[in-house]
């Protein structure tokens, strides 16, 4: 049995399973039932390791064992796989979150946020800044900072960005709204962009702009994270941003939005000749 490397490899990344195991698998699969040798010449596999290989996929479910001489082996259906995979990443994952949960009542918890606000306190101001690479990276720092907001939110994106934003921070905005947060957003709205900017509506104040180009969050005058390139131009891995702890010059940075902010159309108008045009 040929079997192109590409498809090999998309089974290996998608059900976590080594070459070696995608190869006997897929064997397996393509034959119903057979005894390990069978399955070694099939699939390339050497015989030294056909058995380990038979045993690590029993383990794991994706075939069974079937008894008498010479030892058969039964593919289980993909489907059945995947319901299987689903309901261990679904246990796997609550039990994590449980104990994450659990560890902030703990005097663990409570000794680390010690440790970590005595370690700030020791830092110069100016040194509360860093670089975050890849666009997972930066949303997650997007997301802390929004987090601890307490008084004012100001997004400045683009409209793919304006669409992400809904995907990934829609949530904690809420929350904020609900904590009397006032949450300004300015991209530009435009047709692929108009459902995320109606989305976002009902936890901010979204404006329409193609006067400032730009990606950046101002979070309580005090806290800033600009991006340095076009999000066109950049692959979201390799996406940068700058963020820094900065009152002075987040709150130049606020100060200059205000002006601009009153010129912007509002998000309701630019929906409605968008829907016109349609």
């Amino acid at each position: 049995m040929i079997v192109k490397e590409e498809f090999l490899n998309k089974i290996k990344n998608s059900f976590e399973l080594n070459i070696y195991e995608a190869k006997i698998w897929t064997a397996l699969l393509s034959r119903g039932i057979s005894t390990a040798g069978e399955l070694s010449d099939i699939s390339g596999v050497p015989r030294s390791r056909s058995y380990d290989v038979l045993e690590s996929l029993e383990r794991k479910s994706y075939i069974i064992m079937k008894l008498g001489k010479p030892i058969k082996y039964l593919a289980v259906e993909p489907s059945e796989i995947i319901n299987r995979i689903r309901k261990n990443v679904k246990y796997d994952t609550e039990r994590k979150l449980k104990t994450l949960e659990d560890i902030k009542t703990t005097d663990l918890f409570g000794e680390l946020n010690l440790l970590h606000k005595q370690g700030i306190s020791f830092i110069e101001p100016a040194s509360l800044s860093g670089s975050l690479k890849g666009r997972n990276n930066i949303y997650d720092h997007l997301d802390s900072l929004l987090r601890n907001a307490e008084k004012s939110v100001v997004i400045v994106t683009t409209a793919k960005g304006l669409i992400r934003k809904n995907e990934a921070l829609k949530k904690t905005l809420r929350k904020l709204k609900a904590k009397g947060v006032n949450i300004r957003i300015a991209a530009p709205v435009t047709k692929e962009s108009s459902y995320a900017a109606e989305s976002l509506a009902e936890v901010a104040d979204v404006r329409n702009t193609k006067r400032v180009n730009a990606r950046f969050a101002v979070v309580d005058n005090k806290n800033l994270l600009f991006m340095v390139m076009n999000d066109e131009d950049v692959h979201s891995a390799y996406d940068v941003g700058i963020w820094a702890e900065t009152p002075f010059f987040a709150s130049a940075i606020e100060g200059l939005f205000n002006v601009v902010w009153e010129k912007l159309e509002p998000m309701g108008e630019a929906v409605k000749k968008i829907k016109v045009t349609a």
